[in-house]
């Protein structure tokens, strides 16, 4: 009894290695050896090799060879890449770059191409979308890393991953759009000062206003009227001109219409036409004792009484004239 319980079933063990079955197994060097050696403890057993396209039962998972046609490796892109990918297809100039940089990348060197990406000087190339343009620069503006920071900061730090014409451009008016600064920064600019109204005049006549109406309808060869208002009365006279016209025409256009009724002026105000400019007006108002005061440049609100005059004259104008606008002279 004690000799059938103490006896030793005797084990015959298939591996792959053929060093372990060829005299006597070589060192245990591994802790999955002697984990596994730790099993046999107590056990009569012998190595035999086998190899490994016959012991299919071991290698079924490591020797699956047909299966390895069909392996893919998944890998992820970034959303906002896929929108410089798609940027690309409405692009013409981008569309260029890339048949460039298809034939060859010698001819610019400037330009590359890296998985489909077009990068100038390592800078990535945005294409022709706007709303993606918009998104990257509220990205380095507006965000914790922008900070709402100015023009010059946000664009430099724009520049430095990404590159498209009119990336400049674009930038100063994203910022100065931009509503979260204009309401949360302070104006570091020089207050205006007061405005300046001009005087009152003393007499009818004695200040005018001087303006033009261009552009019109040709009508018996006149397209420009010329709008004398006095400051005082608000009485105003329209004076056709033909274009083109030069200082002397409208010099003795004003003698005959406006001079000859009320004598020359102290005072004419004016825009900074090339006409009042010129130095034949500067000789006229010398002899005249006139003196010419200039309207701040872009500013017609200087004089703003001739401006509503005009508005007033073309409204008429057009109410009149509506069928027949190429007769707006006979009025």
């Amino acid at each position: 009894m004690k000799s059938i319980s103490t006896a030793r079933a005797f084990y015959y063990q298939n591996g792959s290695s053929k060093s372990m079955s060829v005299g006597r197994p070589s060192p245990l060097t591994t802790d999955v050896q002697k984990k596994a050696m730790t099993k046999l403890v107590g056990l009569q057993f012998q190595f035999q090799y086998k190899k490994g396209s016959e012991n299919l039962a071991a290698d079924a998972l490591s020797r699956v060879g047909h299966l390895l046609a069909v392996t893919t490796t998944s890998t992820s892109r970034p959303v906002w890449l896929q929108e410089v990918l798609n940027s690309y297809e409405v692009d013409p100039d981008a569309q260029t770059l890339l048949q460039k940089l298809a034939i060859s990348a010698a001819d610019t060197s400037e330009y590359s191409l890296e998985k489909g990406v077009i990068k100038h000087q390592g800078r990535i190339w945005i294409g022709a979308n706007q709303a993606l343009r918009t998104k990257l620069i509220s990205a380095f503006h507006a965000s914790a890393v922008g900070g709402h920071s100015g023009i010059q900061a946000t664009y430099q730090r724009v520049r430095k991953l990404f590159v498209w014409t009119g990336l400049k451009q674009d930038i100063i008016d994203f910022v100065h759009q931009c509503a979260v600064c204009q309401q949360a920064k302070h104006e570091h600019v020089k207050s205006p000062g007061l405005l300046q109204p001009l005087p009152v005049p003393d007499g009818p006549w004695q200040e005018i206003t001087m303006d033009f109406i261009e552009a019109l309808p040709k009508s018996e060869g006149y397209t420009v009227i010329l709008v004398v208002v006095d400051r005082l009365t608000k009485y105003a006279h329209f004076i056709p001109l033909k274009h083109p016209f030069s200082a002397p025409v409208v010099a003795k256009a004003f003698l005959h219409t406006v001079v000859k009724l009320h004598g020359p002026p102290h005072t004419i105000v004016s825009d900074r036409d090339k006409i009042f400019t010129s130095h034949f007006w500067k000789v006229l108002f010398k002899l005249w004792d006139t003196k010419l005061l200039m309207s701040t440049a872009y500013h017609p609100q200087t004089d703003g009484q001739s401006e509503r005059v005009n508005q007033c004259l073309e409204m008429f104008l057009r109410c009149a004239v509506h069928d027949t606008p190429t007769k707006w002279h006979s009025w």
